[in-house]
Parts: C-alpha cells; sequence; structure tokens
C-alpha cells in the first residue's frame, strides 16, 4: 500500500449535470482520485480539505477509452472516481454556484 499525502488523494471535482442532480437531491459529490487511494483515505482528505463531515463513500474504475489517430491505436489511463455523501444539512462551497 502506498502512502498518498492528503492533496494528491482528490485530484479534482467532477461537475456534471448528473452529478448536479445527486447534489441537489441526495448530497453527493463526485471527485476524480488517485487509483490507489483507499476509500477511507477519500473521506479523510474530503474532511480535511473541505471541513465537513463524511457519511458515506463509494469508488469506481472509470476505463480509458479506446482512441485512434490515423493508423495508430491508443488507450487513454484508467482513472479512478469516488461519490462522496455528507451528513445532513452539510455542503462543499466549492460546488456552490455552479
Amino acid at each position: 500500500m502506498t502512502t498518498l499525502l492528503i492533496q494528491d488523494v482528490v485530484k479534482r471535482p467532477l461537475i456534471t449535470e448528473k452529478n448536479e442532480r445527486a447534489r441537489e437531491l441526495a448530497r453527493h459529490y463526485a471527485f476524480e482520485v488517485h487509483r490507489d487511494a483507499t476509500k477511507i483515505q477519500v473521506k479523510q482528505a474530503v474532511e480535511k480539505l473541505f471541513n465537513v463531515h463524511v457519511e458515506d463513500v463509494r469508488t469506481a474504475i472509470a476505463r480509458g477509452k479506446n482512441k485512434r489517430v490515423g493508423r495508430s491505436v491508443g488507450q487513454r489511463p484508467n482513472w479512478k472516481k469516488a461519490f462522496v455523501t455528507l451528513k445532513e444539512g452539510e455542503t462543499i462551497a466549492l460546488f456552490e454556484g455552479t
């Protein structure tokens, strides 16, 4: 198991229409996270970075798409996303107003 720094666990927020509906209805926030990050590391990182209380963390690995440029074929790298549920009444200011 690799030791990840808190700032290395969460790479960026995922802001899509589907994630916006989940945020408004069920307090779910989506992030792209480090491939080796565990649910516990994601929970600790989100709590420290955004000063909130995390209720639940779900993770999924998104497979990289196959891409073609001319005759050469390649693949984008696989990446991991995490869906974080916050406790009732808490929000992350980064997502508000998007």
